[in-house]
């Protein structure tokens, strides 16, 4: 009886942590196949950036985030501000920037993985309300990356540390961003290429006309 107790608590046990694990699953591929969706045909990055920020906060108990993307900056590449989420007074000063290797959200595109930290001083940023001004426990920043290349970076500061189900997600949801990012950066740089071939065919027919004129002046001498 007592080796059918230990047998049976065991299998107890196993199928509990193959229940837990099971639902992990369910949960990270719903929540993967709604981001998608979500951000599927999106043509403007501070929309994405926006939307993005605020589905993400309250799905992994994100008190503050700020959404970063690679641009070029006097010759050299940097990470430029595009969106915050419960960042105070971000509409009073101008968007942030960062070098590659500056700072963690630097540091994270030049090493092109996440950063994870925790245990933070009380000093150290403030997650403000009306009401409340708390620390944040543990902030991660992710690189966006997409065929290798960097194109955006998040950070984002919680209350509470993140578990491994929501780690194993934001690891996953940078793949789906990158692709949406690379979609809408070809998409912008072909209608800049079809605006400059308008412009182009409109300064030719535009000569065209002029040296018609000229023609028939002259034809007409």
């Amino acid at each position: 009886v007592s080796e059918l107790k230990d047998n049976i608590n065991a299998m107890i046990g196993n199928l509990r942590a193959t229940t837990d694990r099971n639902t992990e699953q369910d949960w990270l591929k719903t929540n993967i196949a709604k981001f998608s969706r979500m951000l599927q045909g999106q043509r403007d990055l501070v929309t994405v950036g926006r939307l993005l920020l605020s589905e993400l906060a309250p799905l992994v108990n994100v008190q503050q985030g700020v959404m970063y993307v690679m641009e070029g900056m006097n010759g050299s590449s940097c990470l430029k501000e595009l969106a915050s989420y419960a960042d105070g007074a971000h509409e009073m000063r101008d968007p942030r920037f960062f070098a590659i290797g500056e700072g963690l959200v630097g540091q994270a595109a030049a090493d092109r993985r996440r950063l994870l930290v925790t245990d933070l001083d009380s000093r150290a940023i403030d997650v403000r309300g009306g009401l409340i001004n708390v620390c944040p426990r543990s902030v991660i920043v992710l690189p966006v990356l997409f065929e290798g290349e960097v194109k955006a970076v998040l950070e984002l500061a919680s209350l509470y540390e993140f578990t491994t189900s929501q780690l194993a997600f934001l690891e996953q949801l940078t793949d789906s961003i990158g692709v949406v990012l690379n979609t809408i950066e070809a998409t912008m740089r072909t209608e800049e290429l079809l605006k400059q071939s308008q412009q182009l065919a409109g300064e030719l027919q535009t000569q065209q006309s002029e040296l018609q004129q000229t023609n028939e002046e002259l034809a007409t001498k």
